[in-house]
């Protein structure tokens, strides 16, 4: 349910594992390209869909008899959409969120907006995450992803449904580390493209996913997540692919307010969604909540939200004053 590039991709790499999949979109030309040109041309350019591979402007069509949901929505848009397809859910449908962001408003992540309002028990919501690029994996190169649920039956049974002979999937039951490993691994993305886009080098980027992974441990360990699972895939992952590559959207995003672009003008030029933007205030306020400190998602937030130029956020940074660091935290 989305017709994006992670969705489009999704879709292929279910169709590539053996099964019958159908992408909704909401656009009629995309739809059109999918089920016409079998290319997505507006999100995987170039990029050959399998013929059989069909998409449809009618969530009804789209939902009928499916074992699986694949959300792939704007994390933002994710309540409304829903709320209108829930008529739609066949009932025994495992609902899958593919969307690495937290609600606004409620901070709340994407397993727990699909919860409350679909009314399914929490068996039935899985999560897909890892370090996953589009266009890369669309493109059959070689990589892997978790399959998580806190049912083990399940999330293997969603493994089983996308696993290629490019594509390796494992399990996991930790739910709260693999969403928020895959949320806030963008917002340090957005810090480590504005360090680019500020010309510094391979050092500062490595403190800063270094950091940002203490970060991301530290929210995930006081919200009951395994720390272990930020080691992981669905962790250190998905925080490299997304800070070291130009085809990650909320790097690039950085990367243009660190060359000096304002907010606006790189909102302008950026055709997909860069989810750390507007997840950093949720995710910080989640922080602030349970009384973990940030600073990395504090100074993203003040640079996106409260004006902060680039320059003084980095320098709050590094001159923070120092406290007693346990060793690899």
């Amino acid at each position: 349910m989305g017709a994006g590039s992670w969705g489009t991709t999704i879709t292929k790499l279910l169709h590539d594992a053996g099964g019958e999949a159908v992408l909704w979109g909401r656009r009629p030309e995309v739809v059109e390209a999918v089920n016409e040109r079998h290319e997505n041309p507006d999100y995987l350019p170039g990029v050959t869909l399998p013929e059989s591979v069909r998409a449809t402007l009618d969530p009804a069509e789209a939902l009928k008899g499916a074992d699986f949901v694949a959300l792939a929505v704007p994390a933002q848009t994710l309540r409304s959409n829903l709320a209108g397809w829930v008529p739609h859910l066949p009932p025994d449908a495992v609902l899958v969120s593919l969307m690495k962001g937290v609600e606004m408003g409620t901070t709340r992540r994407m397993s727990e907006v699909i919860r409350e309002v679909a009314d399914v028990p929490e068996e039935r919501v899985g999560v897909f995450c890892g370090p996953n690029l589009a266009r890369e994996i669309a493109s059959g190169e070689p990589g892997a992803a978790v399959a998580a649920c806190v049912d083990e039956a399940v999330a293997q049974r969603l493994q089983a449904a996308t696993m290629t002979p490019y594509f390796r999937v494992y399990t996991s039951t930790d739910m709260v580390g693999c969403e928020l490993g895959g949320a806030v691994k963008n917002v340090v993305a957005l810090c480590v493209g504005m360090s680019v886009g500020l010309g510094f080098g391979a050092s500062t980027q490595a403190v800063l996913m270094t950091r940002g992974l203490a970060e991301i441990t530290r929210l995930g360990a006081a919200l009951g997540a395994d720390e272990h699972t930020f080691a992981g895939l669905a962790g250190m992952g998905d925080l490299v692919g997304t800070c070291i590559s130009p085809l990650s959207r909320n790097r690039t995003f950085g990367e243009n307010l660190g060359r000096g672009m304002t907010l606006d003008e790189v909102i302008a030029v950026t055709k997909q969604t860069a989810e750390g933007v507007k997840s950093s205030e949720a995710v910080l306020e989640l922080a602030r909540k349970h009384n973990v400190e940030m600073p990395i998602t504090e100074a993203v937030t003040a640079v996106l939200h409260r004006g902060m130029p680039i320059k003084e956020a980095a320098v709050s940074l590094i001159s923070r004053s120092p406290k007693p660091e346990r060793y690899g935290v």
